[in-house]
């Protein structure tokens, strides 16, 4: 039994950094650039649940709404940051044909800057934070008792997966945005309009931060400032393993890191449990050894206009 929640708890990890590499792998697609203000993005919609209101007494907005009205909002608040991160700060720099140093460096001006406005409103304490409570149970499955946030997160996980590639492969918006992360500057040519496609990049990205901060917070039950940097690192190396610019390279990437990290966890004897992140990096350096443009390199990595 012991061994059947270990493989859930990793599924369960590697579900919530495919999602964070699917963001991140997203933008990267369609824009060459890592945005490392993903991570932030999601730390952004876990304190939206404490969203205080105009009375100091009154319960947090967001998180005194309806289950289905909640999950709603954050998505459609994450989303709404990520296309103003987009509007603001990096199409100007576009326009101007910089390269692509200076927008990495302005993705790291938003993460501060983000962290900075949480700590004006909230200060650096970490905050403890229940949503969902009934997700804390266990359930009975085949006389193996898991837990119900982790079955939640691996099924809400698949779900999303799946919406992600119909929409990709069904959607007109989606196939221009499959497009362009394939082939950029052959997109334009064929009339694919970049701002547009590059906002909506942003804004599936922005949804999918509101949907890992919902899952993480439901797991963890903490919010932090910082919570959302190693979450944007993990997505990045991830999506290195996976292959710079495949989405199906970043998904697998970051499913595989997760999976690894927790089976790490368990399995290192308990002196070398806390350096296990020097053994979870060294394998991905072993595996860039071997594989240096990671497990599914894309077939187009030329530069976005």
């Amino acid at each position: 039994m012991t061994t059947i929640q270990l493989l859930v708890d990793a599924v369960s990890l590697g579900s919530i950094f495919a999602l964070v590499a699917l963001g991140i792998g997203l933008i990267f697609g369609v824009m060459r650039m890592i945005n490392f203000a993903h991570g932030d993005l999601i730390m952004l919609g876990a304190y939206a649940l404490v969203l205080p209101t105009a009375a100091a007494f009154a319960p947090p907005l967001i998180g005194a709404l309806p289950a289905a009205l909640m999950i709603t909002a954050i998505i459609i608040l994450v989303a709404l940051a990520a296309m103003l991160t987009e509007r603001f700060a990096f199409r100007p720099l576009r326009r101007r044909e910089v390269d692509g140093a200076t927008l990495l460096i302005s993705s790291f001006a938003i993460s501060y800057l983000l962290q900075s406005l949480v700590l004006f409103i909230h200060t650096g304490r970490p905050k403890s934070v229940s949503i969902f409570p009934e997700l804390t149970k266990q359930v009975e499955i085949a006389g193996i008792r898991l837990s119900l946030v982790d079955i939640v997160t691996v099924t809400a996980t698949a779900l999303l997966l799946l919406g992600v590639v119909v929409f990709l492969r069904r959607a007109r918006s989606g196939l221009e945005v499959r497009a362009a992360a394939e082939d950029f500057t052959m997109a334009r040519l064929l009339g694919v309009k970049a701002d547009r496609v590059i906002a909506l990049a942003f804004a599936v990205s922005g949804g999918l931060a509101g949907i890992v901060a919902l899952l993480f917070v439901s797991k963890t039950g903490v919010l932090d400032f910082q919570m959302g940097v190693p979450l944007a690192v993990a997505g990045f190396v991830g999506t290195v393993v996976g292959g710079m610019g495949s989405l199906l390279g970043a998904v697998l990437g970051g499913f595989a890191l997760g999976v690894a990290s927790m089976l790490l966890q368990a399995l290192l004897p308990t002196d070398l449990q806390p350096s296990r992140d020097a053994f979870l990096y060294g394998l991905v350096i072993l595996v860039l050894y071997f594989r240096p443009q990671g497990l599914f390199a894309p077939r187009a990595t030329g530069e976005r206009i």
